[in-house]
């Protein structure tokens, strides 16, 4: 996974408008990671089955099989979470689609957080408050525009 030479910041009019192509990639990842998540249990829940820890147990060929499968789906959701590095965009939930962008507030980096299902970014926090600490984009409450971008 690569990572951008420069930081990007985004205002609230760039991040809303970058909205399209990162609704696209955090829509394949939160897919692609539940399909990966209940693979990966219904595989375990096989291999605890008794006679499957032999390596010549009647399936041992399709397990392996589905470990190859589900290690390239793995590689995926690392090229898209790449993606969205690349455009400098950060991951936090995969279950929530759940992704902050950089930001400027009074002279000090802060996220930008949008969230799967939501229609545009709404709220920002403080790099270290997390989600628990989104606050809402009211009017007046954030710079709309930066020459940062």
């Amino acid at each position: 996974m690569s990572v951008p030479a420069e930081r990007k910041y985004y205002t609230v009019e760039t991040a809303n408008r970058a909205l399209p192509l990162v609704k696209g990639i955090v829509g394949d990842i939160v897919a692609l990671y539940h399909d990966i998540h209940e693979r990966k249990e219904r595989l375990n829940r096989i291999r605890q089955l008794p006679g499957q820890r032999s390596q010549n147990s009647a399936y041992s060929e399709e397990l392996e099989q589905i470990e190859e499968e589900l290690e390239k789906d793995i590689s995926r959701l690392e090229d898209f979470v790449g993606e969205l590095t690349q455009i400098g965009v950060e991951l936090k939930d995969p279950v929530k689609g759940l992704v902050d962008f950089y930001s400027k507030m009074d002279g000090r980096d802060v996220y930008l957080c949008w969230m799967m299902g939501e229609t545009e970014v709404s709220h920002w926090h403080e790099l270290e408050a997390g989600f628990s600490g989104r606050q809402s984009l009211l009017e007046g409450s954030f710079p709309k525009s930066d020459d940062k971008t």
